[in-house]
């Protein structure tokens, strides 16, 4: 059922003429879905296997001149670290003053992944449910506004070709990056690398990129998949939500995308009006949403997409590893009783 609604939403985009059809149209459909009270389900590892898609392209998008280009980033990207300390300065006491306890107010307040936030919180004596809420309303905020800012305020299209059709590409090439997906996927996994399902990949695809055997993304009709499965991965993060957690971890979550975006805003214009980006890469290499959804809109936007995942990258890895610890130097834990 839950597949068949992200189907017909797609497909009601499509008639319609609305933007972003095979990523909106999955999303709106199982959020009003999961609001009226459906039992939806996720796809598993359906949805993850999905995403190995996403790492593809970015790593097909990984060339001998992206590489070169490195030491240009590194001034847009040492502002990553400091962006993120900010997030944290105002939104920890945002949550705490909305009476969270400090344990989920750090985790709410840090724009890691959904699922990295929820399970590090949750582990450490927060509210997972109500983690799991506000992040994923930051993810869906985000995702929501973004086309919108991309079209109004920078001038961009979304109309970027995402991929070659399939039958254009080599055979060779789709089985290379079919391996690549899969052996990039599992081997992250085992070593415990986080975001194996995308940095895996990525990792993989970007060998074969910059020696020469792979020069396409993967086909269109791939990355069409996987923004499906991304849509409805963030509809039904609502479902069985109560009137009180819409009420209360809802409206924070939105409360806090407001903060955020005041914060990602006045980055976005450092960069730009230093010189150090274009508005397109500027904004979307800051906006806090997850790095699939911005891999999407790089896609679709016909962005660097170096750019912008390597400060994805960097703000994932800085909260990933930095949260956690800097948790217990300040000695953030749950209040007893």
């Amino acid at each position: 059922m839950t597949l068949g609604l992200a189907v017909a939403g797609t497909a009601v985009f499509k008639l319609l003429g609305l933007p972003l059809p095979f990523l909106f149209g999955p999303m709106t459909a199982c959020l009003i879905a999961a609001l009226a009270g459906a039992p939806l389900r996720g796809m598993g590892q359906v949805s993850v296997a999905a995403r190995t898609i996403l790492g593809v392209a970015v790593g097909a998008s990984i060339t001998p001149e992206v590489v070169g280009r490195i030491p240009q980033m590194a001034g847009s990207v040492a502002l990553v670290p400091v962006y993120v300390v900010l997030i944290g300065l105002v939104g920890v006491p945002f949550f705490r003053r909305l009476g969270y306890d400090p344990v989920t107010s750090w985790y709410a307040a840090m724009p890691g992944g959904l699922q990295d936030m929820v399970i590090f919180g949750t582990e450490a004596g927060g509210d997972g449910r109500a983690l799991a809420l506000i992040h994923a309303t930051r993810v869906l905020v985000i995702v929501t506004l973004a086309p919108m800012i991309l079209t109004g305020l920078c001038g961009a299209g979304l109309t970027g070709a995402v991929g070659a059709p399939i039958a254009d590409l080599p055979l060779g090439e789709l089985i290379l990056m079919a391996g690549a997906a899969l052996v990039g996927w599992k081997g992250a996994e085992r070593v415990g690398l986080f975001g194996a399902s995308i940095l895996g990949p990525m990792i993989v695809t970007a060998v074969l990129s910059l020696t020469g055997l792979i020069h396409s993304r993967p086909p269109a009709e791939a990355i069409w998949a996987a923004q499906l499965f991304i849509g409805l991965g963030i509809g039904v993060q609502y479902v069985g939500v109560t009137l009180r957690e819409l009420r209360s971890f809802i409206l924070s979550g939105l409360a806090f995308v407001v903060l955020l975006a005041v914060l990602a805003a006045i980055f976005t214009e450092i960069v730009t009006l230093s010189g150090l980006a274009h508005p397109v890469e500027g904004f979307l290499a800051f906006a806090p949403g997850g790095q699939a959804e911005m891999t999407v809109l790089a896609l679709v936007a016909g962005a660097d997409l170096g750019f912008v995942i390597l400060h994805h990258l960097t703000r994932i890895v800085v909260v990933i590893l930095g949260a956690p610890i800097a948790a217990r130097l300040i000695g953030i834990r749950r209040r007893k009783g």
